[in-house]
């Protein structure tokens, strides 16, 4: 129920900001604008929230989620809108306005689902490394030509 609550204000915190990037100084259509929200918090809650979130810091996810609006709304208006003025201003906005959403966003994971926030909260399977290291082994080789 919670995973929903969190979706559901990604969703708004989506529609409000390409409302304003979009919408407010640039002529966007309301299609346009819930195509680009509901595009944008699947992609951000999957990759940021689910994957990123739980193995590095919040301000390294924020940066991932700034980059990843701006380029869905890059990409998607390039297809969608007419001009290159309104993509590259309404990328910069929305994403900027997502991306100051989002920090409340992930004050709210961390108060209501701590194991989206902790770091040491990732599931842990046999012959896996968490949070992304590598491991290395060290070991000396015996040289044949020396006996003992």
């Amino acid at each position: 129920m919670e995973q929903a609550k969190v979706i559901l204000l990604k969703f708004i915190v989506c529609l409000i900001a390409f409302s304003i990037g979009l919408d407010l100084f640039f002529d966007a259509t309301l299609t346009d604008i819930i195509s680009f929200s509901v595009t944008t918090t699947v992609a951000t809650y999957i990759l940021a929230d689910r994957i990123l979130l739980p193995r590095i810091s919040q301000g390294n996810t924020l940066m991932a989620e700034f980059l990843l609006t701006y380029t869905i709304v890059w990409l998607f208006g390039s297809i969608l809108l007419h001009g290159y003025l309104q993509i590259a201003w309404g990328s910069a906005i929305s994403a900027v306005v997502i991306t100051a959403g989002e920090v409340y966003i992930h004050k709210f994971l961390a108060k209501h689902l701590p194991s989206a926030s902790n770091r040491e909260g990732v599931p842990s399977h046999p012959g896996t490394t968490p949070k992304l290291r590598f491991v290395t082994e060290f070991a000396e080789d015996e040289d044949p030509t020396k006996r003992k």
